[in-house]
């Protein structure tokens, strides 16, 4: 890395022989996708226990930044609904600095993931961890906008089952004309025509709610973002932020701050992917993730939250006519002629309709149907998707997470252990064909054949040892066949050094046969062939029984039919 050749944005790419019709369409496509964006960035600033133009704010440099320097040609980045409860919990315990400070922190580990290339990484996360992660946070932020939906005026805490029990005790506060507006909303969302698909209906559904609440807001009882943030809350640039830097400040925020760089980086590359199938097209992972760092570490100093890719912006973005980064360019563009010449109005806008607008976001966001394909699938997957979806819900994404991963985690070494076999062979039991069956074939008195089948990870050593204990006498040769081995780990080999060296101690000898690429690079690279010696590596069960011939001193049986 000693030049910037690892770090090239798509947007270089995209703007070679860069046509008048595709910037035409880009600027629609950007403009589209601005406008559907403003509901979405403030309700989600508001949600993660911002402001409102902290939303914005984020969604045009946040925008900005991951168009220019990210890695997929349509991609639109900034605040998303997953974010909203991590970011919420911090903000409530860290206060803004606190989330600032672990944003930028979150930047830095996402541009050292892209820049190490360990961007590929991420697609082993298993699916039901991500299903279940994604709809427990789509129920957290249905339950957070309960509060603003009913009018309540109450404290709540930050956890979603402690926040749905506060709303349960007080829904005698509920103000029924916050409500009403916060059902109109809905209801116009809900049943917007789709033959006006062209207008989104969250834009609509603000604008009448605040029309709604300008006609009629008798004594102030349906809260806007003037009631509560004040009527310039929109108006003017952002200032400059500089969060409080000291080392036990980041011992703090080390967990948060991995939280946010692992979620960011899972939706930001997932939603490229979802891209990639809408337009056949394919995206860097390792750039976009460098470019979602970059963002994520600009924001906090313009009093922005955290940003990632945005599935449905970018969904809308190619809809729209899309093509390159340019159009995600002009989406932060049309935000910002937004910021400068509507704010003042923005006081109007009901917070009972950004509440509609974000449970609708929620209900969406969930993978409710795979819950029941998944209960027909394998149990263990079905486990962890229950797992990750409760503990996202009872407590916060990193527990979720970290169980979820240790629970699939299990159930793939129970599957390894399930498909590797270590089975003592005779010439009555080897089942091979041709010249692989060591049927009709001497074997010296003392040797005896394994085969091991299947990757010799962890999970199995331990069935090597009881396949060697079932021996009833001590062997003065064993012959692992190993042709079926695709791959051998730390574990594995470990437990080869352990058996050669008891072995040793009896004097008995050790011969592999048919050692596949990996595994041989593995025991040359550790030295264990040099304890084994490179004579007894036989590239097949022949060679083998040779080799066992030669050490034993006695001179090998001829086959009668071989003479004639």
């Amino acid at each position: 890395m000693s030049s910037l050749s690892f770090f090239r944005p798509v947007l270089l790419d995209a703007i070679k022989g860069y046509r008048r019709k595709t910037l035409v369409t880009d600027v629609i496509a950007g403009m589209t996708v601005g406008i559907i964006a403003i509901p979405l960035a403030i309700g989600f600033g508001i949600a993660s226990g911002a402001t409102p133009s902290q939303g914005m704010w984020t969604a045009i440099i946040a925008g900005f930044l991951i168009s220019a320097f990210g890695g997929s040609m349509v991609q639109v980045g900034g605040p998303t609904g997953a974010f909203v409860p991590i970011l919420f919990a911090i903000s409530a315990t860290y206060g803004y600095d606190g989330l600032a400070l672990a944003t930028m922190m979150a930047g830095v580990f996402l541009f050292a993931i892209g820049a190490f290339r360990l961007g590929g990484l991420i697609k082993f996360i298993p699916y039901p961890v991500v299903a279940g992660f994604t709809s427990g946070i789509a129920v957290v932020i249905a339950v957070g906008q309960l509060k603003q939906l009913l009018g309540l005026e109450v404290k709540l805490p930050a956890e979603a089952l402690s926040q749905f029990w506060g709303i349960l005790t007080h829904l005698s506060q509920t103000k029924w004309q916050n409500l009403a507006v916060g059902l109109f909303s809905l209801a116009v969302i809900v049943r917007w025509p789709k033959r006006w698909s062209r207008v989104p209906p969250s834009i609509v559904t603000i604008l009448l709610g605040a029309v709604l609440v300008f006609l009629w807001n008798p004594g102030d009882s349906v809260a806007t973002i003037g009631s509560k943030f004040g009527a310039d809350a929109m108006v003017g640039l952002p200032s400059l932020h500089w969060p409080n830097l000291s080392f036990e400040r980041f011992q703090q925020l080390m967990g948060p701050a991995l939280t946010i760089a692992m979620l960011g980086a899972i939706e930001s590359l997932l939603s490229a992917m979802v891209a990639d199938g809408m337009i056949e097209t394919r995206h860097d992972s390792n750039q976009e993730l460098m470019g979602q760092g970059i963002a994520n570490f600009i924001c906090p100093f313009f009093g922005g939250i955290s940003a990632t890719g945005a599935i449905a912006r970018t969904a809308t973005n190619i809809r729209s006519g899309g093509r390159t980064p340019v159009a995600g360019i002009v989406h932060a563009l049309t935000l910002v002629v937004v910021v400068l010449v509507a704010a003042p109005l923005a006081q109007y806008l009901p917070l009972a309709s950004l509440s509609a607008v974000l449970l609708v976001v929620a209900f969406r966001m969930g993978d409710w149907l795979n819950f029941k394909d998944m209960a027909r699938g394998p149990k263990g997957d079905y486990l962890v998707l229950l797992v990750t979806f409760a503990m996202t819900v009872a407590f916060d994404l990193s527990i979720a997470v970290g169980l979820g991963l240790a629970l699939a985690f299990i159930l793939f070494v129970k599957q390894m252990e399930a498909i590797t076999h270590v089975r003592l062979i005779t010439e009555e039991s080897d089942v091979g064909l041709g010249g692989d069956s060591i049927r009709d074939k001497p074997v010296p008195e003392g040797v005896l054949v394994y085969r091991i089948e299947g990757p010799f990870f962890f999970g199995v050593a331990e069935k090597l040892e009881d396949a060697l204990d079932s021996a009833e006498l001590t062997p003065r040769i064993v012959i692992f066949r190993m042709r079926a081995v695709p791959a051998i780990d730390g574990t594995g080999l470990r437990a080869l050094e352990i058996l050669w060296h008891k072995f040793s101690r009896r004097n008995t000898k050790l011969i592999l046969s048919g050692v596949q690429a990996q595994p041989m690079k593995v025991l040359f690279n550790a030295g264990f062939v040099d304890k084994v010696g490179l004579d007894n590596l036989c590239p097949n069960i022949d060679a083998s029984l040779e080799r066992a011939w030669e050490i034993v001193g006695e001179p090998k049986p001829v086959d009668p039919a071989a003479a004639l």
